[in-house]
């Protein structure tokens, strides 16, 4: 075994490369648990409101993520441009993070919310510079199929763990949700994390030097759409919308249900959840790795999801005050197991979508297709806290009961319940439809290596009629559209 293979081989380079999804993992569990949370109930926002926020952002996102994923194409550095902006991130990652929860002192709600909004976007421009580099550096470290999907596992278990950091610390340290103070605490403690950890992984990964990709910023945002013509990554947006949907929905709804719905908040109870939900995706995480890369990327998806929705379903039995805590949290273990299955198949699969799209356009762009990702990561998170608040409104959420510390009405409290169960229900079944459909296992992404070897003159065998129809079915294009520059720059 060469230096090279002993590097990719080892744990440690694993888990140097982990390090910075502690930042991508937890950042959205504080954000989709306690942004909304901050806003209603320690600041007095309107639910509907407040849950347009991270929404609006998205906006920002359509222009930023682009944007970002043709720069890093375009960038060429000593060690690696990816790397370059991972080490840029780490500062103003931490700096964005702490932004969204200084407290506005004008009183009025059109100046909160035009703040708040403004402090979103900065975020999220932190959180890009950061992760369209980082999902995309996996493929430019290691091409093996196998080492891939052992590197992604890794990657999510250090995600898991910050999840949990971001689910349990806050609750520790939160006792009141309405103390504006506490948030900001909070969140200059996880500045500090995020930034260590993302250095750590700027530290402790390699790039492998290639040619940049010559496309203009004017062709940026076409250029950026064409990666979704490939059939496998239109499946892959499917699935990773709905997947971590669902998961958005259980971390953005888990206040309310249990301040609201269980009247448990107080005494640790909501700690107790958030700690059983988060350390079952620990858990899980830890099983589904080497399961997937036996089986494959989408087997964990398959598995878990059906799980998920069983215990989900039994959570309506058990949603009202006075009702048996252990069981809740029993089945909220369950939950968790489900919520690692989804996300240790997604980024697994995310790493292979840049050869399908190379394949198709001649050009190797993992940026590209990592901000086109990255950007829909956001979308189901903005369009979660979208959703979350207007349902919370349709079932008669009264924020100035929320913010005396009142307790909702009866039927409010069933309408949290329901909206708690069916929405994430609902997005899991779609995300099982769509993996049931991707097209591409370890076989497949072998036969689509292949061929571009051939394409760039390395592998000199003939391509099979059953390799063919392989190649047509993973891309959606017909064998003789293959390797075409036209295709990454021109929509139709």
């Amino acid at each position: 075994m060469n230096t090279k293979e002993k590097r990719e081989r080892s744990m440690r380079a694993k888990c140097a490369y982990g390090f910075a999804d502690i930042y991508g993992g937890g950042a959205f569990v504080i954000i989709s648990t306690f942004f909304t949370v901050f806003l209603t109930k320690s600041l007095g926002m309107s639910t509907a409101l407040a849950g347009t926020i991270p929404l609006i952002g998205k906006v920002w996102d359509a222009i930023t993520d682009p944007l970002m994923g043709n720069i890093c194409d375009r960038t060429k550095c000593r060690f690696g441009a990816k790397r370059l902006y991972i080490l840029i991130g780490s500062v103003i990652s931490a700096i964005t993070f702490v932004l969204m929860w200084i407290t506005f002192p004008g009183s009025t709600t059109g100046g909160q919310y035009f703040f708040y909004m403004l402090m979103y976007m900065l975020f999220s421009t932190g959180f890009t510079i950061v992760m369209v580099p980082y999902n995309a550096l996996l493929p430019d470290m290691v091409d093996d199929y196998t080492l891939r999907s052992q590197f992604s596992g890794v990657r999510m278990i250090f995600s898991t763990f910050g999840a949990i950091l971001a689910g349990l610390i806050p609750t520790l340290m939160v006792k009141d949700n309405t103390d504006a103070a506490a948030y900001l605490r909070v969140a200059v403690i996880f500045g500090v994390i995020f930034f260590i950890t993302i250095l750590l992984t700027f530290l402790g990964t390699w790039e492998r030097e290639k040619e940049v990709v010559k496309i203009g910023f004017a062709q940026s945002f076409v250029q950026s759409l064409t990666v979704y013509k490939s059939r496998s990554f239109r499946l892959f947006i499917a699935i990773f919308l709905c997947g971590q949907g669902a998961a958005d929905f259980v971390t953005g709804l888990a206040v309310y249900y249990v301040d609201d719905v269980l009247n448990a908040y107080g005494g640790g109870r909501f700690t107790y959840l958030m700690a059983v939900i988060l350390l079952s995706q620990f858990v899980g995480t830890i099983l589904f790795t080497p399961i997937m890369a036996k089986t494959s990327k989408k087997f964990p998806i398959m598995v878990g999801f059906p799980v998920r929705i069983a215990a989900t379903l039994a959570m309506l039995l058990f949603s009202h005050e006075g009702a048996n805590f252990t069981i809740i949290l029993a089945l909220s273990f369950i939950i968790g197991l489900g919520m690692a299955g989804s996300s240790t198949s997604i980024y697994a699969i995310l790493a292979d979508l840049a050869d399908v799209d190379e394949l198709i356009t001649s050009i190797n762009r993992p940026a590209t297709c990592s901000a086109m990702a990255t950007f829909v990561r956001k979308i189901a998170t903005g369009l979660s806290s979208a959703v979350i608040g207007i349902l919370l409104g349709w079932v008669g959420y009264n924020e100035v009961i929320a913010s005396s510390g009142g307790r909702q009405s009866t039927a409010t409290q069933a309408g949290i319940a329901y909206i708690y169960v069916f929405a994430p229900i609902v997005l899991m079944a779609a995300a099982l439809v769509f993996a049931k459909i991707f097209p591409m296992n370890k076989a497949e992404f072998e036969v689509i290596k292949r061929e571009i070897a051939r394409r760039k003159g390395e592998d000199n065998s003939k391509i099979s009629a059953e390799e063919i129809a392989i190649c047509e079915k993973v891309t959606g294009y017909s064998y003789d559209r293959f390797w075409d520059k036209e295709n990454a720059l021109k929509f139709k």
